[in-house]
């Protein structure tokens, strides 16, 4: 019988790119999107109708401990995403990301635990390990939470592995590094970058230019969630993804501007840059465990990504306002 799959979070960006592997890997999936009043699937109302068809789509919020016990019932396996997740907005909103984060994970773990799902998949991030003390960074790296927004994950992975020791639930903890493309929203350095350029400005308005990012396709990211996740030999562990390279922002504005076809000087804009003991200066992953345990490898270049991106961002203009700035 095909394992029936959950998905909180799954009107998000990795979230919905997730939902549609899954469907298209044969699974049945049950789709969380966050309850609103516009009757909005998020990114899900973007997926192809072929895979939108085949979703069971339910509308809730991780932060109901009871709305996470109906829609987990019946459930093989969750692959948990939903969170609060741009870091400007969490230093003006903190007690927001601490209940989304920490308590909705609270709740599924739970919801989990009483109904005997068979897999947990707990979605991390590599903020959690905040400014590199070792490069790369492996799983044994130290903690840092250096903003209000790697706080709220740093408890949620904890909780999962509280979890996983007390009550032996099956928990896998996957650790995605930077990840972008199609569907990204405009809070995230890429979209900002290309949509400021496509629409045409004279200059990038950018923060910080000389952190380094290690950019992982989001179809890599979706792959690697569910090789890892669905690996016994990951169970009980915080597992990795990235590509073990890294571009620093200013490099990567370079690269965009190649893709599009337009050089403009770059600005510096004191409103996108974050304190300066939060900001994270590089976060670059080893990522061999994955390979070791589910044989993961990313395989989409940056260049072939960041064109796909671009395409993406010219097709949907009325998705980014680049004259605005996107917590």
């Amino acid at each position: 019988m095909t394992e029936h799959v959950a998905v909180t979070g799954a009107d998000g960006f990795i979230g919905s790119h997730l939902t549609e592997a899954l469907v298209r890997e044969g699974y049945r999936v049950r789709a969380l999107a966050q309850y609103n009043s516009f009757g909005s699937w998020g990114w899900l109302d973007t997926v192809p109708d072929d895979v939108r068809d085949q979703i069971e789509v339910v509308s809730g919020d991780v932060r109901d401990a009871g709305s996470m016990r109906s829609f987990l019932t019946d459930i093989d396996v969750v692959c948990h995403l939903a969170a609060l997740i741009a870091i400007p907005y969490s230093y003006l909103a903190p007690a927001s990301y601490l209940d989304t984060n920490a308590g909705g994970t609270l709740n599924v773990l739970e919801a989990a635990r009483a109904l005997g799902v068979g897999r947990v998949i707990h979605t991390s991030t590599s903020e959690v390990y905040g400014t590199a003390r070792t490069v790369p960074i492996s799983e044994e790296h130290p903690l840092q939470a250096q903003s209000p927004y790697s706080a709220s994950k740093v408890a949620a992975d904890k909780l999962a592995e509280s979890y996983h020791l007390s009550f032996g639930l099956p928990v896998v903890t996957v650790r995605p590094f930077n990840t972008y493309g199609p569907r990204q929203s405009a809070r995230a350095v890429i979209p900002t970058i290309l949509s400021q350029l496509l629409a045409g400005r004279p200059e990038l308005r950018l923060g910080a230019t000389d952190p380094q990012r290690d950019l992982t396709f989001v179809t890599d990211t979706a792959a690697g969630l569910m090789a890892v996740g669905g690996s016994d030999a990951a169970v009980g562990r915080a597992v990795n993804l990235g590509t073990g390279r890294a571009v620093s922002v200013g490099e990567l504005a370079e690269r965009c501007m190649a893709v599009v076809g337009r050089r403009v000087p770059v600005v510096a804009d004191a409103v996108r840059v974050r304190p300066a003991a939060s900001e994270v200066m590089a976060l670059v992953s080893d990522n061999r465990l994955a390979g070791d345990v589910s044989g993961w490898r990313p395989v989409v270049s940056l260049e072939d990504g960041l064109r796909r991106c671009a395409e993406f961002v010219a097709a949907h203009p009325h998705l980014y306002n680049p004259e605005e700035y996107q917590r």
